[in-house]
């Protein structure tokens, strides 16, 4: 099996240990506090709440410059310092369209929330050295394995 294959995550240890090893997570495709019952909002909350740096970085919502008292970026590439992980929260179909901030940022991992799956994009991202997830609850998995 190339090399490769070992950033594509799906193992309940591999997610422990990714999850151990993450503290700044940018979440791409957060939603707004009005929107507190859409998992693109209770998600991140949940995180924040469990002790995570959550950066938000909305793709709508141009005039909000907060979100869970955080201030907002409106690319990855505009957040300073590392990012530990980037979770998303985007149609699989559109992620593409954020390839290029997510390579020029450079996280360790990218996580698609559950649903969301795009095998190109993951192999893409895992053969640049970046661990991705694909198809899982952040917070589920984050409870489930007590981390």
């Amino acid at each position: 099996m190339n090399s490769w294959h070992n950033n594509i995550i799906n193992s309940d240890e591999a997610v422990s240990k990714l999850l151990k090893e993450t503290r700044r997570i940018a979440v791409l495709g957060i939603k707004i506090e009005k929107d507190f019952d859409k998992p693109a909002f209770y998600v991140p909350e949940y995180l924040l709440r469990a002790g995570f740096d959550v950066i938000p970085v909305p793709v709508f919502y141009p005039d909000v410059t907060q979100i869970l008292g955080r201030k907002v970026y409106r690319k990855l590439m505009d957040i300073p310092g590392e990012i530990d992980m980037v979770n998303v929260f985007r149609r699989p179909i559109d992620l593409a369209a954020h390839m290029e901030d997510i390579i020029g940022k450079a996280p360790k991992a990218v996580w698609f929330q559950l649903g969301i799956r795009n095998d190109a994009v993951a192999e893409d991202l895992a053969r640049r050295g970046i661990k991705v997830v694909q198809d899982m609850c952040l917070m589920v998995q984050h409870r489930r394995l007590a981390v």
